[in-house]
């Protein structure tokens, strides 16, 4: 091993894309990778607040050892995604891990409700991030257990309940990102959210 070469960040990308700051307030729904949760939460500081709402206890494991092993505090809570258990107007960013699929299996209205949830706990002016895995091809594909299927495509839901400027973000390191933002004036928006 050489000394001097840095061991690189596995989530760095991932972070940078997430764009957290010091004292932000994060809500994270499913969690396909805790390493990664913990990594984002990192970022919020002792000023700011992350959640983590998973669907089940397996992405709870995962997320409880990923801010463990991150060192940071994460308030998680299984729930589905339909109903998160979180305050409106309370949080900077939203981040969807989709990297497992957790949209795409959704049926499509559930999948409606999931975006108008997280659209109800952003702040106005606050961003949506989904992060979604790119699948692989070749020997790629039979050597990974990446999401198997066609990605799904959160854009147009966004667009549809509400959330403005959404667009890809990038791809890379077979990831996909998707952000959209909760408009600061909410005046023409639907009484119901």
């Amino acid at each position: 091993m050489i000394p001097f070469l840095r061991k690189s960040d596995p989530h760095m990308l991932t972070v940078g894309m997430a764009g957290v700051k010091m004292g932000n307030q994060i809500a994270q729904i499913g969690c396909a990778d805790g390493g990664r949760l913990g990594a984002i939460a990192a970022k919020v500081g002792l000023s700011g607040r992350a959640a983590a709402i998973v669907p089940d206890e397996a992405d709870a494991r995962r997320a409880r050892k990923g801010a463990l092993e991150a060192g940071v505090l994460v308030d998680v809570e299984v729930a589905p995604p339909t109903r998160l258990p979180l305050e409106d107007n309370a949080f900077d960013l939203v981040v969807v891990d989709d990297t497992g699929g957790l949209l795409a299996t959704l049926r499509p209205e559930d999948r409606v409700l999931t975006v108008r949830e997280a659209f109800r706990i952003l702040k106005p002016g606050g961003r949506i991030l989904v992060i979604g895995a790119v699948p692989r091809g070749g020997l790629g594909a039979v050597f990974t257990r990446a999401q198997s299927g066609p990605p799904f495509d959160p854009k147009p839901s966004l667009e549809a309940d509400g959330f403005k400027f959404t667009r890809q973000l990038g791809e890379r390191e077979g990831l996909r990102f998707v952000e959209g933002l909760k408009p600061r004036n909410m005046s023409g928006q639907r009484a119901e959210r």
